[in-house]
């Protein structure tokens, strides 16, 4: 066989990703693809790929040497694979929350944060930090379904917010009325007083002290 053609025959490994790691994810798939490939060198980054849940290197026969590196790395990082954290987008994707729920209960702790990550945004200067999340407690929470309990907390929480303001505004009208038809008798009853006959000398005299 001529030797070009030898070049062409692919080596190919694949290796199934376990639903620990993946929590049934897609988004989580795409991410844990991303970082594997960020540990291989910059040439067999592209040789890697994934298919469901399913990771292929593959690559031409005349780089023989650089797959079985570029194995070695997939097989290292794979053997913690399940403890890797989880990012923002991927949490959303496995509970199926907002972002604004996430912020609102990570704020509040029933999401707890396992720390910060802070990456550069590719072409950018500029680098962001976000909150990551330990797999096991995101797939304890998933598998509790405790999230739409969550959401009656909230929607519970909201409506008794919505009443004690509705209460405070009509309690502040009330106090203001009062106030307002106090201030009028005062004054009806100061101007019906001027006009009396004789007031200022019967003022003048102590009669009022």
């Amino acid at each position: 066989m001529p030797k070009h053609d030898k070049n062409h025959i692919e080596l190919l490994k694949t290796w199934v990703l376990p639903p620990a790691a993946t929590l049934g994810s897609s988004v989580r798939m795409k991410g844990i693809l991303l970082e594997i490939r960020a540990r291989l060198l910059h040439a067999t980054k592209k040789s890697l790929n994934l298919d469901g849940r399913e990771l292929t290197l593959m690559m031409p026969a005349s780089e023989k040497a650089e797959f079985h590196a570029a194995s070695a790395v997939v097989v290292k990082a794979l053997v913690d694979i399940e403890t890797l954290p989880v990012i923002p987008r991927e949490i959303e994707d496995i509970l199926a929350i907002k972002t604004s729920e996430r912020h609102r209960w990570l704020a509040d702790g029933r999401l707890p944060s396992a720390g910060t990550r802070t990456v550069k945004l590719r072409g950018r200067a500029r680098k962001i930090t976000f909150h990551v999340f330990d797999p096991r407690i995101v797939g304890d929470i998933l598998d509790r379904g405790v999230v739409e309990d969550w959401r009656e907390e909230d929607a519970a929480a909201a409506a008794e917010n919505r009443r004690r303001a509705a209460y405070k505004a009509k309690l502040t009208r009330t106090l203001r009325n009062t106030t307002k038809g106090g201030s009028n008798s005062e004054t009806e009853h100061g101007d019906a007083a001027s006009n009396l006959a004789g007031w200022e000398e019967f003022g003048r005299d102590g009669l009022l002290r």
